[in-house]
């Protein structure tokens, strides 16, 4: 599980990087060649206001898709949403340099609504605003054919006109792909975030039956035991060793679901501590090793969780990374994080010590150590180990 989350969401990131690339490769693309007929067939200031507007173009879209990708998926959230009109403004003043400058309206026209389709409009806005835009731009190209060429358009120039007008509903369709896949990858972590809480719940009302049926049964035991004291003390005897009996049974059953709750496999052990630290605002990388659901989980999951409290509590950093491999006969785990201003420095308090202690029963070893302003923790505990 938690080797696929990993790939999961290093597909996320790799379908954004995708996406925006090709908008901006298009995008610029677009310009490069139009600037290049300015340059053979355009006045010197024909070059200079290409040239501006060619800057600014690119300039407003690569800022737009940074925007894009930092904004709130949910349309409610207008608290985390940042201004994004001084971009667009540049974008559509850079449109109208460009087309300046060529002397085409659809040049203008297209890459202003290019710079439209860049921005995350509410629900239900996108569709109408981009069916809109290609009615517009449909009409200039009529009007520019017509304008450039009254007898006739050539079928010469049919290409870059094309080009220029797909731009801003290509950008668009992309971007609401990207969005589809945003909505996935939440649904995803909601999904894991869901189960361990009732994974949680189930625990607690296994542990509620366990301990609620024993400790009933004991103060009866011992309800019995006080009313028989005085007329019969062996009988009342009986029913305090009856009550020790049931103490050890709460004790065992006690003992038994709390080695079925260590009983996690490690990998979701990994992937739950990943998404806990990713839900503190950390960015986190996680690598686990395709056979990690052999590892010992009873030795190796009380210390991925204890060293996740301690990256919680002492880390102070934005980023951390956790990764556990086979190597040399043993599962090396390692657990780093950025150490900027730590709240406190990580010592014998941080529950280090318990740690070495616990790996060191099973014949592992433990080593922290701090690298510049980063914090590595590094396990070693044998293949084939038990707790």
């Amino acid at each position: 599980m938690s080797t696929s989350s990993a790939t999961y969401a290093r597909d996320v990131r790799a379908t954004w990087w995708y996406t925006a690339l090709s908008i901006v490769f298009l995008h610029v693309f677009a310009v490069f060649i139009w600037s290049f007929v300015v340059v053979l067939e355009g006045t010197s200031l024909e070059i200079v206001l290409n040239l501006v507007g060619a800057v600014g173009s690119m300039a407003s879209a690569v800022l737009l898709l940074v925007h894009y990708r930092r904004e709130p998926l949910d349309d409610g959230d207008d608290t985390a949403r940042r201004p994004v009109w001084p971009l667009v403004l540049l974008g559509l003043v850079s449109a109208a340099l460009m087309g300046v400058s060529t002397g085409s309206l659809l040049v203008g026209v297209g890459f202003a609504a290019q710079t439209l389709c860049l921005v995350r409009w509410r629900h239900g806005i996108r569709l109408r605003l981009v069916v809109l835009l290609l009615v517009v731009i449909a009409a200039v190209w009529w009007v520019d054919a017509a304008r450039l060429h009254p007898d006739g358009y050539a079928v010469s120039g049919f290409a870059l006109p094309l080009f220029v007008a797909m731009l801003p509903p290509l950008s668009a369709t992309s971007l609401w792909w990207w969005d589809i896949v945003r909505e996935l990858d939440r649904a995803r972590r909601a999904e894991g975030r869901l189960a361990a809480a009732q994974e949680r719940l189930r625990l607690a009302g296994d542990l509620h039956d366990l301990q609620g049926h024993h400790l009933q049964v004991i103060a009866l035991q011992l309800e019995l035991a006080e009313k028989m004291m005085a007329r019969d003390p062996e009988a009342a005897i009986e029913q305090v060793r009856a009550a020790r009996t049931s103490v050890d049974e709460a004790r065992r059953g006690t003992r038994d679901l709390a080695a079925r709750f260590r009983g996690v496999p490690l990998p979701d052990e990994l992937a739950n501590a990943a998404d806990l630290l990713r839900a503190a605002g950390l960015t986190v990388d996680l690598l686990v090793d395709s056979a990690a659901g052999g590892a010992p989980a009873d030795v190796l999951g009380p210390v991925v969780r204890e060293s996740t409290t301690n990256v919680l509590k002492h880390g102070g950093g934005g980023s951390a990374s956790l990764s556990l491999a086979r190597h040399g006969g043993a599962w090396v785990l390692t657990v780093e994080n950025d150490a900027r201003g730590a709240a406190s420095p990580v010592g014998d308090g941080a529950g280090l010590s318990g740690i070495a202690d616990r790996v060191g029963a099973v014949g592992g070893t433990m080593d922290a150590t701090r690298l510049g302003d980063r914090f590595r923790l590094t396990v070693h505990v044998p293949e084939g180990v038990t707790a």
